[in-house]
């Protein structure tokens, strides 16, 4: 499917995070505003893109987007105000980076809270739809998997750089040998209820 832009506003910004589900590491949020015209036929929702896609379009949408920004809300921050809030507040400091005011914002998912007063509309799966949020889609999955990378580096017995943090079987098994770390997210069920954990 060819994805479009959403409106005709000149500057519509498009806005996504990665790293909800996960029991370690930020929520990182992108938001990006694409020129008028752009194209580019491999862009799509990043989950749908293989990791050398990812890799291949991140420069591509740095340099052709008018402007983005991306932000990590981090697991202290995520455990005081839950992950909904630190995955809008993540879009709201992306946002904060950009150096052009969006006229209007396309948020992926059905949740969103205003941003400067400016018109926006939350789109379930706006990722495999709309040019500006797949972009962003692509930034917060390819900046977030980088710091997942760093700090796999200081744990390496949770495999970071292979789950990135997601819930993965060998991950919870890591989590129930080792215990936590200061990168795991308290207030999510790290373990099966079968398995109690002391923090």
């Amino acid at each position: 499917m060819l994805l479009k832009n959403h409106s005709n506003f000149n500057l519509e910004c498009g806005t996504d995070e990665a790293g909800r589900g996960c029991l370690a590491g930020p929520v990182t949020a992108a938001a990006v505003i694409l020129p008028k015209g752009f194209k580019n036929g491999l862009l799509n929702d990043s989950k749908q893109l293989s990791e050398t896609k990812r890799a291949l379009l991140k420069p591509i949408i740095e340099t052709e987007t008018l402007t983005f920004g991306v932000a990590h809300v981090f697991e202290n921050e995520i455990d005081a105000i839950n992950i909904l809030n630190a995955s809008i507040l993540a879009m709201h400091k992306a946002m904060d980076q950009l150096t052009a005011r969006p006229e209007f914002i396309i948020v992926d998912g059905n949740k969103f809270k205003p941003y400067q007063n400016i018109p926006f509309e939350t789109i379930i799966k706006g990722d495999g739809k709309y040019l500006s949020i797949a972009a962003a889609s692509v930034l917060a999955k390819t900046y977030r998997d980088a710091y997942m990378e760093t700090i796999h580096e200081e744990y390496p017995m949770y495999n970071w750089k292979q789950n990135k943090g997601y819930p993965t079987k060998a991950h919870r098994e890591a989590i129930s040998k080792y215990g936590i770390t200061k990168y795991h997210r308290k207030s999510f069920r790290l373990l099966p209820e079968q398995l109690e954990l002391d923090f």
